[in-house]
């Protein structure tokens, strides 16, 4: 079953209320929030991180943050016990989720990756919005259905994004 299949049966065997958005395929935050209507910050951005534990032993972790906010991998590597966090290729993304880069949703299907999700997520929004599998359809959710629902670990790993200078 292709993941955005999954993520609609499991919100739907959990009674929990969602909208799905059909949209234009976009992957990128702030084109996909005003393609949505919403807001960037209340975008659940995932990050496919490698977190290298030891010399020996790597994990591998979806950080799910806002949108409008930057991830700090050395904050992500602490949070998870390790030494250094790095990006996952877009090929092991794609083959640890099942989507592709900018598609992934905050939801993990795949015991091989570990959630970890902002503790800002959901403080400033009461809806959070995300890419459903597909980059051409969205789901907005209630943010505290969203937290109950995967009872993620949490930590600070973000920070405000720097302002893009003008040209």
């Amino acid at each position: 079953m292709e993941v955005h299949d999954r993520l609609r049966a499991l919100l739907d065997e959990q009674g929990i209320p969602y909208k799905l958005l059909q949209h234009a395929a976009e992957g990128r935050s702030e084109a996909v929030a005003a393609i949505r209507g919403t807001a960037v910050g209340q975008g659940a951005k995932a990050l496919v991180c490698r977190v290298r534990i030891s010399s020996t032993k790597r994990a591998h972790v979806l950080a799910v943050f806002p949108a409008d906010r930057q991830a700090n991998l050395d904050a992500i590597a602490q949070a998870c016990g390790g030494k250094k966090a790095s990006l996952a290729t877009r090929d092991l993304a794609r083959e640890l989720t099942g989507c592709e880069i900018g598609a992934i949703p905050p939801f993990t299907f795949n015991p091989e990756l570990e959630l970890l999700v902002d503790s800002t997520l959901g403080q400033r929004y009461e809806e959070i919005v995300f890419n459903a599998g597909r980059l051409d359809a969205s789901i907005l959710m209630r943010a505290d259905d969203y937290l109950r629902l995967v009872a993620p670990r949490t930590a600070p790993f973000s920070s405000e994004a720097a302002p893009v200078p003008c040209a």
